[in-house]
Parts: structure tokens; sequence; C-alpha cells
């Protein structure tokens, strides 16, 4: 079963080739997201690295966690599960 991972305080020049390059150490990807803002396009800082199985995905937080990628420390966690929206109570407009 893949394990999606939270990569926080990246650089926000890094490109997924980069974090591809930087992961592909510790085992396989699956997946590769780096998040970026709707407006500028500019990176937001953070993204999400799947892996296939939860035993790379293990050794990846604990080989990885703390390393620098182009001067950043870097933080690799398990990526929690997104929390629904809630409705607004009333419209905006």
């Amino acid at each position: 079963m893949a394990v999606r991972l939270f990569v926080g305080n990246l650089p926000y020049d890094v490109t997924e080739a980069e974090l591809r390059a930087h992961f592909a150490a510790i085992g396989p990807l699956s997946y590769i997201s780096l998040a970026t803002d709707r407006d500028t396009g500019r990176s937001k800082g953070f993204g999400f690295i799947e892996m296939p199985d939860s035993t790379t995905a293990k050794s990846a937080i604990a080989g990885l966690q703390g390393t620098e990628l182009a001067g950043r420390t870097l933080t690799v966690n398990e990526a929690k599960p997104r929390e629904p929206r809630r409705e607004p109570s009333r419209s905006r407009w």
C-alpha cells in the first residue's frame, strides 16, 4: 500500500527533478507534487511524495528528516489525511 509523505521547508526554487533525485537514494517514488500558489505559480515551500510501501516510507522519514536541500533543513513526515471543508453558514455575496 502506498504511503504519502509531507515534505516541508523546501527551497522555493526546487524542481520535481531535484526532489526526486534527493529521495531516490532511499527508494522508488510513485508520485511527487509540489504545492504552488494559485495566482503567482510560485512554490509554497512544501510538497507531497508517495512511496510504494511503508518500509520505504519509514526509511525516507528516518533518513531524510533534518537533512539539507539547497541550504534548507527539510521536514519529512507521514502526511495526514485532508480534512473535509465545512460549508459556509451564509453566502459571501
